[in-house]
């Protein structure tokens, strides 16, 4: 099987490459050789990748302001490639191109009769409409919203695709309007089995990758509307912070910053917390964050953005606006997380969101079709 993924997947430590990263692994683990190929642009190759694939392959991502003004979504055009396409035209195998932005060939004459399955991470447009509306930066704001457009329109490219596997429930309903060949695929994750340790813990965190517009928003929302009228120690875990974050942060002393986070770390401090906090305020796609609170974390607060038509809602606490979300934290402070609801998130999460079965499933239709 070859997988074209937007982003070299190792080290996994953002959303998408974490559900590039692990399906490799599980499809490695039920048999499937995968070769790999790889759009370089911000990290470089990395050995652990070839445990698992039967080769892989780097291609540089294209830059400049020639992509940037193209009738095309830059995300797309940068990643188009000549070696890419000799390649994957070299024999029959099937193809999983991940994202949209990989999809630059979908339509290709030259691999016309072949299994050719997108996984959608996103519904990419709402996703850059959203990256806009949280922007301050007017530059990165135009940028957004002519890229938004553009995509909303490559999107018809999916016509192509033998199958399009969506990652989450409000997804498939998007994309099975107007494509029949979708299939529901949740995402893969780091977690093999429910890791949560009963009793208490002594603060609440917020984690995720601070120099994605949507989560610098979160975290400056949970420290001057929520956090700031609470004694509560909250720690705010992940990387890139902006100035005005630090700034915001550096005003309350029940709030640490913790940088430098390697995943492992951030899923140790997910397991330490009393409560992790997930607002969002861009409901797209299903947010790996979400999965590594409830697998390996105890009491999980979110609004409805996040947890909605996800499957998970059973296992979270849902809490809308300011004030909810502070009487929720005052509220799960004073309760001790317990073995019955353990019990409850494995029957779940072990089955819904195995990584094993999801590989399964793509192996049934991708090879299905053969």
């Amino acid at each position: 099987l070859h997988v074209v993924s937007f982003n070299i997947p190792y080290p996994p430590d953002n959303g998408g490459l974490i559900d590039v990263f692990a399906k490799v692994k599980a499809l490695h683990a039920i048999g499937i050789q995968v070769v790999l190929h790889c759009f370089e642009y911000d990290r470089p190759p990395h050995p652990e990748l070839n445990r698992y694939c039967k080769e892989v392959h780097y291609y540089v991502r294209k830059s400049g302001l020639t992509y940037f003004f193209n009738h095309l979504p830059y995300i797309v055009k940068s990643r188009q490639s000549d070696k890419l396409i000799s390649r994957l035209a070299q024999d029959n195998f099937p193809i999983l191109f991940e994202g949209l932005h990989c999809c630059y060939y979908l339509n290709d004459e030259r691999l016309k009769n072949r299994i050719l399955a997108v996984r959608s991470h996103n519904i990419e447009h709402d996703y850059y409409a959203g990256l806009e509306k949280a922007e301050s930066n007017v530059f990165k704001r135009f940028y957004f919203n002519l890229e938004a457009k553009k995509l909303c329109k490559f999107e018809s490219v999916y016509q192509f695709a033998s199958l399009i596997f969506a990652i989450s429930p409000n997804d498939k309903n998007h994309f099975e309007k107007h494509y029949s060949n979708t299939h529901l695929v949740s995402a893969f994750h780091l977690n093999e089995v429910v890791n949560i340790s009963t009793g208490k813990g002594n603060f609440a965190l917020y984690h995720g990758s601070l120099s994605v517009p949507e989560n610098n928003q979160a975290a400056l929302w949970l420290v001057n509307e929520v956090f700031s009228r609470l004694s509560l120690p909250l720690k705010i875990a992940g990387n890139h912070a902006s100035v005005e974050l630090r700034a915001a942060i550096a005003r309350h002393e029940n709030i640490q910053l913790v940088e430098n986070t390697h995943v492992d770390e951030i899923r140790q401090l997910v397991h330490e917390a009393h409560v992790n906090i997930l607002p969002t305020f861009q409901a797209t796609g299903i947010k790996l964050k979400l999965l590594m609170a409830l697998f390996n974390g105890r009491f999980c607060i979110a609004n409805r953005q996040m947890i909605q038509n996800t499957g998970l809602e059973s296992l979270c606490i849902e809490a809308n606006g300011a004030e909810e979300m502070k009487a929720a934290i005052l509220s799960t402070f004073g309760k001790e997380f317990d073995d019955e609801q353990i019990q409850k998130r494995k029957e779940i999460l072990e089955s819904d969101f195995s990584n094993f079965n999801n590989a399964k499933k793509i192996d049934s239709l991708i090879f299905g079709n053969l």
